[in-house]
C-alpha cells in the first residue's frame, strides 16, 4: 500500500491550470474584500459632513469595522480548520458584501457602526483563509510570488474604491459606493463549485476519493490506484488545530513576534487607509486630488506586494520583510515634508508599497511559517491580534487630527510602528518555520514530481 504525502505533492507540483484557478478565485475574493475595506475611508469626508460628526467620532465609526475584523480573523480563521475552508470563505463573502451594502442605508453613526462591525467579521475572516488556501496549493518555488500576487487584489480593490468614489460620490452620494458592494454575493455558487477544499480537512473527514481527484489535478502526472492512502507530515497532523500548537516545537516566541508585526503593520495600513484622504484635504488638496493620493497608495501597494513576493522567493523572506518595514518608516515620515506634488505622489506610492504591500508579504511569511494543519489558525490568530492595531489607528489618528497638530507630526506617529515591526521581524526564529521542519526539508528531491510523491511501502 502506497502512503502518499499530500504536502509533498503540493510543494513539488508544477504550476498548471489548477493553480491558476485557485489564484483567480482567491484574487477575486480579495479584490472585493479590499474594496469593502477601503470604501469607508474613501467616503469619510462626505459621511462626516452629512452626519455632522467630528474627527474623533469618525475614527470610532471607521474602527467599528476593524473591531469586527479582529473577531472575524480569530473566529472564522480558526473555524475553517473545523468546518472546511470553502464554507468559511463563503460565509465571509456573504457577511462583508451584504453588511457593507447595508451600511449605505444607514442615516446615523450608530447604525452605520453596527453594520460596519458585521461587515468587518467577513472582511477579517476571509483574509487568513484565502492566504492559507493559496499557500497550501502553491508550488513551493512560487509560493511567496503567488500568495503576494493573489493578495495584490487587496490593493486593486482599494484602487477600485478610489476610482468609483471619484465618479459616484459627487453624483450619487456616498451611499452609492457602499450599495455597490453587494455584487460578490452572486459569485458564491461559482466559488463553492470551483474552489477546492483544504487537503488536511478532506483527510480528517475520510473523503479519500475527493482527495485522490484533487491530488491528480495538483500533479497531472500522478496516477492514483485503488489501494493508495494519504498522509500528512508529522507537523501537519495537529488534530483540530488548537491554538496551543502555535506555541509548540519552539514556535512560541516567533508567534508573539508575528503578532507584534501584524499589530504595527495594520496600525499603519488603517491609519493611512482611513485618514489619508482627510489629511491631504486638510493640507489644501481638493477632494478629487486627495482621492488620487489613495489611488496612488494602492497602486504602490500592488507593486510592493508583487515585488516583495518576487524578492521573497529569491532571497530570504524574513530579511526582505525587514527591509520593507524600514522603507515604510522612511517613506511615511517623508509624507509630512513639503515637496513638489510629483515627488509627493512618488512617496505616497512608496508608502503604499511598504505598508499595504508589506502587510501582504507578512501574511505570506506567516503562511509559510506554520505547518499546513495549523496554518489557518496561525494566520487567523496573528491577523486577529493585529486587528487591535487596526482598531486603534483611526481613533488615535482621529484624535491627533482633532488636535490640529502640524501635518508632519501626524505622519511621524504613523511611521513609528514601522520601526517596531522591523525589530519584531528580525527576532522571528526562522529555523522553527515549516520551511525548516525536517519533513518539509525532505521535499527537496531531484526526482520528477510524479515519482517523488512520498511513497512508502507497508
Amino acid at each position: 500500500m502506497r502512503q502518499i504525502d499530500v504536502h509533498k505533492i503540493a510543494d513539488e507540483a508544477r504550476f498548471n491550470r489548477f493553480h491558476g484557478l485557485v489564484l483567480f478565485w482567491c484574487a477575486i475574493i480579495i479584490i472585493f474584500d479590499g474594496y469593502d475595506l477601503a470604501v469607508a475611508g474613501i467616503a469619510l469626508p462626505s459621511i462626516m459632513k452629512q452626519m455632522g460628526v467630528d474627527p474623533t467620532q469618525a475614527g470610532f465609526m471607521v474602527s467599528s469595522a476593524l473591531f469586527g475584523m479582529m473577531f472575524g480573523a480569530i473566529f472564522l480563521g480558526t473555524v475553517a480548520d473545523r468546518i472546511g475552508r470553502r464554507w468559511a470563505i463563503v460565509i465571509c463573502i456573504a457577511l462583508f458584501s451584504l453588511f457593507t451594502a447595508a451600511a449605505g442605508l444607514a442615516s446615523d453613526p450608530v447604525t452605520f457602526s453596527v453594520t460596519r462591525f458585521m461587515a468587518g467579521l467577513g472582511i477579517g475572516g476571509v483574509m487568513p483563509n484565502v492566504v492559507a488556501q493559496m499557500t497550501e496549493y502553491a508550488p513551493r518555488k512560487l509560493r511567496s510570488t503567488l500568495v503576494t500576487l493573489m493578495f495584490s487584489g487587496y490593493a486593486v480593490g482599494g484602487m477600485l474604491a478610489a476610482v468609483l468614489g471619484k465618479e459616484l460620490i459627487e453624483s450619487y452620494g456616498w451611499q452609492s459606493v457602499f450599495l455597490a458592494a453587494a455584487l460578490p454575493v452572486v459569485l458564491i455558487p461559482f466559488i463553492l463549485k470551483s474552489l477546492p477544499e483544504s487537503m488536511p480537512f478532506l483527510l480528517r473527514q475520510g473523503r479519500h476519493e475527493e482527495l485522490k481527484a484533487l491530488v491528480a489535478r495538483l500533479d497531472p502526472g500522478f496516477r492514483p490506484t485503488a489501494s493508495d492512502g494519504f498522509v500528512l507530515p508529522g507537523a501537519d497532523k495537529a488534530h483540530g488545530a488548537p491554538v496551543r500548537h502555535l506555541f509548540q516545537d519552539g514556535r512560541g516566541f516567533s508567534t508573539v513576534m508575528f503578532w507584534v508585526a501584524f499589530f504595527m503593520c495594520l496600525f499603519m495600513v488603517y491609519a493611512l487607509s482611513s485618514w489619508l484622504t482627510k489629511l491631504m484635504a486638510s493640507a489644501g488638496y481638493s477632494l478629487g486630488s486627495a482621492l488620487t493620493f489613495v489611488l496612488t497608495l494602492n497602486f504602490g501597494a500592488m507593486i510592493g506586494a508583487v515585488g516583495g513576493g518576487w524578492l521573497a522567493d529569491r532571497f530570504h523572506i524574513k530579511w526582505v520583510l525587514f527591509s520593507m518595514y524600514v522603507l515604510a518608516a522612511v517613506s511615511i515620515t517623508l509624507l509630512g515634508t513639503p515637496m513638489p506634488t510629483e515627488a509627493l505622489f512618488f512617496v505616497v506610492g512608496l508608502a503604499g508599497a511598504s505598508t499595504i504591500g508589506t502587510q501582504i508579504v507578512t501574511y505570506a511569511y506567516a503562511g509559510q511559517f506554520y505547518p499546513m494543519a495549523i496554518r489557518s489558525t496561525g494566520i487567523g490568530l496573528a491577523s486577529g491580534v493585529g486587528r487591535s492595531g487596526a482598531i486603534l489607528a483611526p481613533i488615535v489618528i482621529g484624535a491627533l487630527v482633532a488636535m490640529a497638530l502640524p501635518l508632519q507630526q501626524n505622519f511621524i506617529a504613523i511611521a513609528i510602528p514601522a520601526v517596531i515591526a522591523a525589530a519584531a521581524v528580525a527576532m522571528i526564529n526562522h529555523g522553527r518555520s515549516a520551511l525548516k521542519h525536517p519533513q518539509a526539508a525532505n521535499t527537496a528531491s531531484a526526482t520528477p514530481p510524479s515519482a517523488r510523491a512520498a511513497i512508502g511501502r507497508h
